[in-house]
C-alpha cells in the first residue's frame, strides 16, 4: 500500500472589476487567503460578531489563465494516473463563480479549453512518449440530475437509451455504474467528439447569477489500461481520473429561482450537504462511519473521497463584497477538504493468459534443468512428460504379474511412476473385487439374511421352504439338488421374464421380418411427404419464379438504360421570376405550396379568434369597470343610511348582492376568455413561425429549381449529376466552373497552416467541427418533420399572470 497524504485544495478567484481589496487579502507565498468584515452596528456595543479568517491552502490563482491553472492543479495527477495511480479533480463552489469555465472551458477557442480538454491531451501525448507499452484509453460521462443518474453518450447511434434506470454497485474492486456506456478512443479527436457531444446533451438553466447555470452534477472519466510490450511480466496496471464538474450551490434570495428552477437548487443544494457532511466524517480520525450512501453523488464518488487516489480540490469564489458569505463558506468547504488523508496506491492486476503462458514457459525450463540433472547424474532414461496410454498398461500389466507372483519387483525410475502404481494397484483390487461378485451372482442368488422383506418375497414365490432352504440349494456333492415348487409342472418350459431391452429387440426383429423397408421405400417415403402441399400454392410459386425471372431479364435494362425525366425543351430566354414562380407553385413545389397555405389558413383563422376574443375581454372588462361603479355606489348609499349587523355579519340589500354575484362572474369570464387569448397567442407565434420557414423553404427550393430549369447548360447539369448527391440547382452559377477544389478541403488546409495556436489544436476544432454538423442536422430533420405534420400537432401551452386593471390592446 502506498503512504497516506492529504487532499491538495486550491482557490481560483474569478476576476472582476469590483473586487474587494479592502477585505480580501493574499498571502506572500500565495497558499493563504485572508477575509476581514466590518462590525455590523446595528449589533449595539456587545458584539461578539467574528470579523476575521485565515485560511491555509495549496494555491491561491488569482487572475490565472487557463495554462496555470491546469499547470498548478492537474498535470501531475494526469501523469501519475499512467503510472497506475487513480485520479480524482473535483471543481467546487457557488454559482457562476466559473466552475464550468475552468473544468470544461471554452469549448469555441483552443487557448480557453478547460481542465478537461487539456487532461485529454496529456494523456494521449504521454501515450505516444511510451512505446515500450499497450495503453487503452476509455471514457465515460455520467451526469446526476435531481438525484437521477443519467448517460450523456447515451444519444450516440450505437449506444441508445438504456431500458432499466442506471444504478451504483460496489464491488470488490471498487464502485462501477451499471449501465453507463464506457467508449473506446484510440486517437485525440474522438475523445474530443466524445466531450462535446456530452456538453451538448447536459441541463443548463438561466437565473440572475448565472446565464447558462450548470443544473447537474457532471463526472468525465478517463479509464486507462497499460499492458508492457518488451516484458512478458502477466502484470499489468490500471487507473482512472475523474473530472468532476459540481453544480454551483445557491442562496435562492439572490438567484429568485422560481419553478423547475427552483426544484433543481433544492436538489443541489441538498447533494451538496450530503458531500459536505461526508467530508467532516472522513476528515474526523475517530468516526468509523461516512455517510456516503446518503446521496447519488458520495456513493458514486466513494472511491475518490478518502479511498486509493490523488484527490484534488479547486474552489472557485467570487471577489466581490456582495458575495463575501458564499465565498466564506466555499473556503471553510476546501479547509475541511485539507483533513482528508488519501492513500494512493498502483493498482496492478494479472493477465490470467498471459500468466498461463508464463508457467508453460517456467515448466519448460524447470524440465530442461532436470534432463541436465539426470544427465549429470548417469539416468539417461527418465521422462517427466505426462505418462500416455502405452506407459500406463505397461504399468498395468507390471502390477498384475507382480500380484500373480511372476514378477519380483517393479522398477521405478520417477515421481510420476509410483503415483501411477498405486493407482494401478487401486484399479486392479476394484476389477478383481468386481469379478469376484460377479462370478458369486452367476452361481448363486445372493440375499441377505436380516433382509426380511426379500426373505418374504422369494418365500411367495416359492424359492424357499419354510425351514429357510432355498430350491435348489447346493447340499455339498456333486449337483446342486433341492425341493421343486409343486406349481412346477414335468414337462413344461419355464417362462421367464424379458427385459424391456430384449423386448425392443424382440419386436423390431418381428417389424423387421414382416415388413422389411429398403433404401429404396424410404425415398419414396420423402418424396412422399415433400408433395404433401396444397394443390392452390402451386399456381402462387409458378407465378412467383415467373416474376423473378421477368425481374431478372428487366434489370439489365434497368441499369443499361437509366431513365430520364421527361421534361419540356428549355426556351430559348428565361421567362422572369414571377411567371416562373406561379408554374413552380402548380408542378414542382405544388407540396410545399400546399402546406404553406395550410398553415397560413391556421394562422389567420387564430388571428382572427384572438381578435374576437380581445373584443370580449374588452367588453367584459367595461362592464367589470361599470359593475364595480355601481358597487361602489350602493355600498356608499348604506354606509349614510347606516349599517346594519346581525352575530357580527354585514346585511346588505338585494341589489348590493346581485352585483356581488354579477361582478364574481365577470371575474371568471374575464379569466376563461383570457387563458383562451394566451393560448391563441402561443397558437400564433408558433404558426407564424411555421409560415415562415415554409416561406423560406419554398423560396429556397424555387431558386434551386429556376437554376436548373433555366440558367445552367444542360451539359454540365449532367456533369454534376453523375456520381453525386448534389443537386446543381444548389451551386452558385459563379462558382459551378471552379469545383476543382472543395470548400472543406481549402478550410482542413487553412487549419493546418494558419491556426493560431498551432497544430496542436487541429483535433480539437476538427471535433467541434462534427459535433455542430450534428447537431445542426439533427434540428433541420426536426425542423421539416414539424412543418409536414402542421395539422396533427398538440400546440404547447404556456402560462401568464394577468390582473384585470388593464384592457387587451386589438
Amino acid at each position: 500500500m502506498g503512504t497516506r497524504k492529504k487532499v491538495q485544495a486550491f482557490v481560483r478567484v474569478r476576476p472582476t472589476d469590483d473586487f474587494a481589496h479592502e477585505m480580501i487579502k493574499y498571502g506572500e507565498d500565495n497558499k493563504s487567503i485572508d477575509i476581514h468584515l466590518k462590525k455590523d452596528t446595528r449589533r449595539g456595543v456587545v458584539n461578539n460578531q467574528q470579523t476575521d479568517w485565515s485560511f491555509k491552502l495549496d494555491g491561491v490563482l488569482h487572475n490565472a489563465s487557463q495554462d496555470l491553472v491546469y499547470e498548478t492543479v492537474a498535470k501531475d495527477a494526469v501523469s501519475q494516473a499512467l503510472d497506475g495511480y487513480n485520479g480524482t479533480i473535483m471543481c467546487y463552489g457557488q454559482t457562476g463563480a466559473g466552475k464550468t469555465y475552468t473544468m470544461t472551458g471554452a469549448t469555441e477557442n483552443y487557448k480557453h479549453r478547460g481542465i478537461l480538454p487539456r487532461a485529454l491531451q496529456q494523456v494521449f501525448r504521454m501515450i505516444e512518449e511510451r512505446p515500450t507499452h499497450a495503453i487503452t484509453v476509455r471514457v465515460s460521462y455520467l451526469e446526476i440530475y435531481n438525484e437521477n443518474l443519467f448517460d450523456l453518450l447515451s444519444t450516440l447511434p450505437y449506444v441508445g437509451p438504456s431500458v432499466t434506470p442506471m444504478t451504483i454497485v460496489e464491488n470488490p474492486q471498487g464502485i462501477f455504474i451499471k449501465g453507463l456506456s464506457v467508449h473506446l478512443t484510440s486517437q485525440e479527436e474522438d475523445a474530443f467528439s466524445l466531450l462535446f457531444e456530452g456538453e451538448t446533451n447536459r441541463i443548463i438553466a438561466s437565473h440572475t447569477m448565472n446565464k447558462n447555470s450548470s443544473r447537474s452534477h457532471c463526472i468525465f472519466t478517463i479509464y486507462m489500461e497499460a499492458h508492457s510490450r518488451t516484458l512478458s511480466d502477466e502484470k499489468y496496471i490500471t487507473s482512472k481520473i475523474n473530472l468532476v464538474d459540481l453544480a454551483g450551490s445557491e442562496r435562492l434570495s439572490k438567484t429568485g429561482s422560481e419553478g423547475r428552477v427552483l426544484k433543481e437548487a433544492t436538489y443541489i443544494n441538498k447533494s451538496l450537504s450530503f458531500l459536505e457532511q461526508a467530508i467532516i466524517a472522513l476528515g474526523d480520525q475517530n468516526r468509523d462511519h461516512v455517510p456516503f450512501r446518503q446521496s447519488k453523488l458520495t456513493h458514486a464518488l466513494k472511491d475518490s473521497l478518502g479511498g486509493n487516489c490523488n484527490m484534488v480540490l479547486l474552489t472557485n469564489i467570487y471577489g466581490e463584497a456582495a458575495q463575501l458569505d458564499e465565498t466564506l463558506s466555499s473556503l471553510r468547504f476546501a479547509s475541511r477538504m485539507k483533513l482528508v488523508t488519501t492513500e494512493p496506491a498502483i493498482n496492478e492486476k494479472y493477465d490470467a493468459e498471459r500468466m498461463v503462458k508464463n508457467l508453460e514457459k517456467e515448466l519448460a525450463l524447470l524440465k530442461q534443468e532436470l534432463a541436465i540433472h539426470d544427465s549429470l547424474s548417469n539416468r539417461t532414461l527418465v521422462n517427466y512428460d505426462p505418462m500416455d496410454e502405452i506407459q500406463i498398461a505397461e504399468i498395468n500389466s507390471q502390477v498384475r504379474r507382480y500380484l500373480e507372483g511372476t514378477l519380483d519387483e517393479i522398477d521405478i525410475i520417477n515421481l510420476r511412476q509410483i503415483q501411477e502404481v498405486f493407482n494401478q494397484f487401486r484399479v486392479v483390487l476394484s476389477q478383481q473385487e468386481q469379478e469376484v461378485e460377479s462370478a458369486l451372482r452367476r452361481k448363486y442368488t445372493l440375499i441377505d439374511k436380516n433382509d426380511f422383506a426379500a426373505i418374504s418375497a422369494v418365500q411367495k414365490v416359492e424359492l424357499m421352504d419354510i425351514e429357510g432352504n432355498l430350491v435348489g440349494e447346493p447340499d455339498g456333492q456333486s449337483f446342486g439338488l433341492g425341493v421343486a415348487p409343486f406349481s412346477v409342472k414335468p414337462g413344461k418350459k419355464p417362462k421367464t421374464k424379458k427385459t424391456p431391452k430384449d423386448q425392443v429387440s424382440s419386436s423390431a426383429r418381428k417389424e423387421g421380418a414382416s415388413s422389411p423397408v429398403s433404401g429404396k421405400d424410404f425415398d419414396v417415403a420423402s418424396i412422399s411427404k415433400t408433395q404433401l402441399i396444397p394443390s392452390s400454392k402451386d399456381g402462387d410459386l409458378k407465378d412467383m419464379l415467373a416474376r423473378e425471372r421477368e425481374t431478372s431479364s428487366i434489370e439489365p435494362l434497368i441499369s443499361d438504360s437509366p431513365k430520364e425525366e421527361l421534361r419540356a425543351p428549355r426556351p430559348s430566354t428565361p421567362p422572369s421570376r414571377t411567371v416562373a414562380f406561379e408554374e413552380f407553385k402548380n408542378e414542382r413545389g405544388s407540396e410545399i405550396n400546399r402546406i404553406f397555405k395550410e398553415n397560413k389558413s391556421i394562422l389567420n383563422e387564430r388571428k382572427k379568434r384572438a381578435s374576437e376574443t380581445t373584443q370580449r375581454i374588452n367588453a367584459i372588462k367595461q362592464e367589470i369597470d361599470e359593475t364595480k361603479d355601481a358597487l361602489n355606489f350602493q355600498k356608499s348609499l348604506r354606509e349614510k343610511q347606516g349599517e346594519y349587523e346581525n352575530k357580527g355579519l354585514m346585511i346588505i340589500d338585494e341589489e348590493e348582492f346581485l352585483l356581488i354575484l354579477k361582478l364574481k362572474d365577470l371575474k371568471k369570464q374575464y379569466r376563461n376568455e383570457y387563458q383562451e387569448l394566451r393560448d391563441l397567442r402561443a397558437e400564433i407565434q408558433y404558426c407564424q413561425r411555421l409560415v415562415d420557414q415554409c416561406r423560406h423553404r419554398l423560396l429556397m427550393e424555387f431558386d434551386i429549381w429556376y437554376n436548373e430549369s433555366f440558367m445552367i447548360p444542360e451539359d454540365i447539369q449532367v456533369a454534376l449529376k453523375l456520381g453525386s448527391s448534389i443537386r446543381p440547382g444548389m451551386v452558385p452559377i459563379s462558382r459551378i466552373v471552379c469545383l476543382g477544389e472543395d470548400d472543406q478541403d481549402r478550410f482542413s488546409h487553412l487549419q493546418q497552416t494558419v491556426l493560431p495556436e498551432g497544430p496542436d489544436s487541429i483535433t480539437f476544432y476538427n471535433a467541434k467541427v462534427k459535433t455542430d454538423q450534428k447537431a445542426y442536422g439533427s434540428i433541420r430533420r426536426a425542423w421539416w418533420r414539424a412543418a409536414c405534420i402542421i395539422n396533427a400537432l398538440n400546440l404547447r401551452r404556456t402560462g401568464v399572470d394577468q390582473g384585470y386593471d388593464k384592457p387587451i390592446r386589438p
